[in-house]
C-alpha cells in the first residue's frame, strides 16, 4: 500500500467485514504478542509478568475456573465446552469490560474471516454497521448495493438477522450472520425512526462493486462532487474532479459525503490539502496518556482563492474519514456544512496477533477536529440541518441537495 499506513478511520472495518473491499481504522501487525502451545494457554496467558498489574487479584478468576469445571452441567449431552474455548471466553469478556464496541478479541473463526476479507472479498450485502447507544446501526448502505437497493438506509436499528435476535451482540457476531454467498438471502428486521412498527427487509446477496465518486454540473451552474468512499483511489479521482471543476469556470461547489462511512486517513487529509494551506490542521489524533497527540496538517496544494462557494453534505451515514475532512473544512472556515449530525465514528483501531490465530482488535486513539472537538462523541454538526422526509424521497426531491444549492445562490461568506 506504498506510503498509506493503516491506521485509517475504523468505520469501514464491518463493511469488509460484510463483504466490501476496504480497509480502515485498522492498523496492522504492528505490535506482536507471543502465545505458547495451546495444552498450557490458560496457565501461560494469564500468569505471565505483564499481566498482572499491581493490585489485582486472579484468585477470583481461578475459582471461578474450578467452580465450573467442578460443577457445572451442560443442558444438552452433545454441547461441549473446551478449556480453550473457555480463554477465548475469557479474554473476550476482558475486551468487553472496556465498553468500547470497537475493542474486541477475535477467535479463530472470526480472525480467519477478518484475514479474508482484508485480502479481498467483493460479495456480501454492501453496507456498514456499528454499534449506536448499544444497538446494531446500519451506518450506511453503498451506493448501488443490494442493502441500498433493497431499501436499507443510514440509522436503520438492526433488531434481528433472519430468525436471531441482535440484543447484545457484538459487530462481529452481527456480521458472521450477514455475510453469505451471491445468491443468499438475509432478512433484516429493523427499527426506523419515523415508523411506528418494526418491519421486515430481505436483501440478496451479490457481487459487490464499490464505487468511488461521481461529478455533475447542474444547470444552475452549481457542480456537484459526490464522493462514496475514501479509497487508495480516491485522492487521485479527487483530484482529476476539481479539474474538471475547474475547467467548468464555477465557484460553487458541492461535495457530497452523505452515506460515505470513510476509508483512509491519508486520502481525507490530501483532499482537505486543495483547500487549505500548510499550517492549517486537518485532524489530531490523541492517544490519550498513552503518548503525545499526532497533528496532522495540510499537504498545502491550498489552489483556490477566497471567491470559491463551497458547500459539504453529510448525513447521519457520513463516518470516519467524511466526518474528518468535513469537519476540517468547517472549522477552518472553508465550506458550509448542509445536512444532518454524522455517525460519529471518531476512533483508530489496531489489530494485534495474539495467538496463531487470535486476535485483539483495540482502539488506540480518538480523532479530534482542528478545534479539538472529539468526533466520537460529538460527531459533526451540520451549519444549516435539513431533513431527507419519506415523502419527499418518494417524490423525488432531495431537500438537503436544494438547500446546499440554495445556499451557493445566496452565497453570504
Amino acid at each position: 500500500m506504498k506510503t498509506y499506513h493503516k491506521q485509517v478511520s475504523a468505520a469501514l472495518l464491518l463493511v469488509l467485514i460484510i463483504g466490501v473491499a476496504y480497509y480502515s481504522g485498522i492498523s496492522v501487525g504492528k505490535r506482536t504478542v507471543e502465545a505458547s502451545a495451546i495444552n498450557n494457554e490458560v496457565i501461560t496467558l494469564l500468569n505471565k509478568d505483564l499481566a498482572k498489574p499491581d493490585g489485582v487479584d486472579f484468585g477470583s478468576f481461578w475459582k471461578a475456573w474450578d467452580v465450573l469445571n467442578n460443577k457445572y452441567v451442560p443442558t444438552t449431552s452433545t454441547t461441549t465446552v473446551t478449556d480453550q474455548k473457555k480463554v477465548y471466553g475469557a479474554i473476550q469478556g476482558l475486551a468487553a469490560s472496556l465498553g468500547d464496541p470497537y475493542t474486541v478479541f477475535l477467535p479463530p473463526v472470526e480472525n480467519a474471516i477478518f484475514q479474508a476479507d482484508v485480502k479481498g472479498n467483493f460479495e456480501g450485502v454492501g453496507m456498514e454497521i456499528g454499534l449506536k447507544d448499544g444497538v446494531i446501526t446500519v451506518i450506511s448502505p453503498l451506493k448501488d448495493s443490494p442493502s441500498a437497493r433493497a431499501g436499507m438506509k443510514a440509522g436503520d436499528k438492526i433488531l434481528k438477522i433472519d430468525t436471531k435476535s441482535t440484543q447484545n451482540f457484538s459487530t462481529e457476531e452481527s456480521v458472521s450472520l450477514i455475510r453469505g454467498k451471491k445468491g443468499t438471502t438475509v432478512i433484516f428486521n429493523i427499527f426506523r425512526e419515523g415508523v411506528k412498527e418494526p418491519f421486515d427487509i430481505s436483501v440478496v446477496r451479490d457481487v459487490i462493486n464499490i464505487p468511488t465518486i461521481d461529478t455533475e454540473l447542474r444547470s444552475d451552474g452549481v457542480f456537484v462532487i459526490s464522493l462514496y468512499s475514501f479509497s487508495e483511489s480516491s485522492p487521485e479521482l479527487f483530484r482529476k474532479a476539481l479539474r474538471e471543476f475547474i475547467e467548468t469556470r464555477s465557484d460553487k461547489l458541492v461535495l457530497d459525503l452523505r452515506g460515505n462511512p470513510g476509508g483512509y486517513l491519508e486520502a481525507a487529509i490530501d483532499m482537505a490539502s486543495w483547500f487549505l494551506p500548510s499550517s492549517k490542521v486537518v485532524v489530531k489524533e490523541d492517544f490519550g496518556t498513552k503518548q503525545i497527540p499526532q497533528v496532522y496538517k495540510s499537504n498545502g496544494y491550498d489552489i483556490f482563492n477566497n471567491n470559491l462557494k463551497f458547500v459539504v453534505l453529510i448525513d447521519a451515514g457520513s463516518a470516519s474519514a467524511s466526518e474528518i475532512l468535513s469537519g476540517a473544512l468547517s472549522e477552518n472556515g472553508i465550506a458550509k456544512l448542509v445536512g444532518q449530525k454524522s455517525f460519529g465514528k471518531g476512533s483508530v483501531q489496531e489489530l494485534v496477533p495474539i495467538t496463531a490465530d487470535t486476535s485483539l482488535k483495540v482502539t488506540i486513539a480518538r480523532w479530534l477536529t482542528p478545534n479539538g472537538t472529539s468526533i466520537s462523541k460529538y460527531g459533526i454538526k451540520p451549519d444549516i440541518e435539513v431533513v431527507n422526509t419519506e415523502e419527499s424521497l418518494k417524490n423525488g426531491e432531495d431537500l438537503q441537495m436544494n438547500k446546499a444549492v440554495e445556499t451557493l445562490l445566496n452565497w453570504k461568506k
